[in-house]
């Protein structure tokens, strides 16, 4: 691939980064799912280093359809667990391109989330790697993997989308 490839792919990709991460800090949860595939996997494994979702435990893993019922369930009028919303700013960074093909790019990224909800504010940070597929359409995630560091300790209820 060449330079001029790599930073092309480079700039599509933190775009889409971008969007996603502003999409969630404006609760516009519909338009976040609509950057998904259909046949989309969204996982934040339980263990550092997690090589399947099956074979241990994970804190999330859904395919679309479970995605979707989080979308539902999250902004539902009747979801009082997760009343008030809370308000995050989702902080993207160290975005590289691990590998592409014509198909598809993967792309690793760093996550510093800070959440205020309950007139409390906690920080949360991650190492992430999105599966972009390559269609008509631009880029569009096909797999998000979300390994927060802390995912090996006493977490608190996570009642927002990383």
């Amino acid at each position: 691939m060449s330079t001029h490839i790599d930073s092309a792919l480079l700039t599509q990709a933190q775009d889409l980064l971008h969007h996603e991460a502003w999409l969630l800090d404006k609760q516009r949860c519909a338009d976040w799912l609509d950057l998904y595939t259909q046949d989309a996997t969204y996982w934040v494994p339980l263990e550092q280093d997690q090589a399947d979702p099956f074979q241990t435990s994970s804190i999330i893993y859904d395919d679309r359809v479970l995605l979707e019922l989080r979308v539902q369930q999250y902004t539902h009028s009747r979801a009082h667990a997760r009343k008030p919303l809370a308000r995050t700013v989702h902080q993207v960074g160290n975005v590289r391109v691990l590998s592409a093909d014509a198909a598809q790019v993967t792309v690793a990224s760093t996550l510093v989330l800070v959440e205020y909800r309950l007139e409390r504010q906690r920080t949360w940070a991650a190492l992430v790697e999105h599966r972009l597929r390559v269609g008509p359409e631009g880029l569009r995630i096909a797999a998000k993997r979300v390994d927060l560091v802390n995912s090996d300790s006493e977490l608190p209820g996570i009642a927002f989308l990383l």
